[in-house]
């Protein structure tokens, strides 16, 4: 399988893109960045595209792909509802109609949030339109589409971009919380197992994701 992901240079991104190099049905990853990965891996590539919404320049290098993990985004922390509506809502539907376009039988995944809100009605600014893009996203004609609304992930050894107040909340988040924690493996394995047999529900919801994992170990 050979696969785009967006947002490597992320804390989820790039757990997202280590799992995804060590799953032994993956044969290629591009990275779509902004800015320069220092990673390198024989089965890793790297498209360096500094705005999302123009890609006609980079048709040839996004053709021939099975799957996209879409895990670019920022915080809504201090933004205003029309800037961060432009990054996680506009930005995310030129580059995913873009792709489509390009892969028609490509499975979309998008890095939403616990608490998106599907409605678009909520009270919550980066809820309403978290769950208005994941509503957009259900409307374009790729092969399917999912959205998985991770908790807290445990952050992987390998992994460099992470944040200083994970590091304190992955000694303790784990023992109170487990039902709301993720591994980067448990995020892995689903994904790669939905990419290859699909699944019943576009939204994937924290006990979705661990329910996937578990049985994708019990097949094995």
């Amino acid at each position: 399988m050979k696969i785009i992901i967006t947002g490597a240079t992320g804390m989820i991104g790039e757990g997202v893109l280590l799992a995804a190099l060590d799953h032994p049905n993956v044969t290629k990853v591009l990275m779509v960045n902004r800015r320069a990965s220092p990673l390198r891996h024989p089965k890793l590539a790297e498209l360096i595209v500094k705005d999302f919404t123009d890609l006609a320049a980079y048709s040839a290098q996004l053709t021939g792909y099975d799957g996209c993990f879409y895990c670019a985004g920022i915080s809504s922390v201090g933004m205003g509802e029309q800037q961060y509506s432009h990054i996680t809502f506009y930005t995310t539907i030129i580059f995913a109609k873009e792709l489509a376009h390009l892969n028609p039988d490509m499975v979309f995944f998008y890095l939403s949030g616990v608490y998106a809100d599907s409605s678009e009605n909520g009270k919550i600014m980066w809820a309403r339109i978290k769950g208005k893009t994941e509503n957009a996203l259900n409307e374009l004609p790729f092969k399917a589409v999912y959205s998985f609304r991770p908790g807290f992930i445990i952050p992987l050894k390998a992994q460099k971009n992470v944040r200083l107040i994970y590091k304190g909340l992955n000694l303790i988040y784990p023992f109170l919380f487990p039902n709301q924690t993720l591994t980067y493996d448990e995020i892995g394995t689903t994904l790669m197992r939905i990419l290859t047999l699909g699944y019943n529900k576009n939204i994937l919801e924290i006990k979705d994701l661990k329910s996937i994992a578990k049985q994708a170990e019990l097949d094995k």
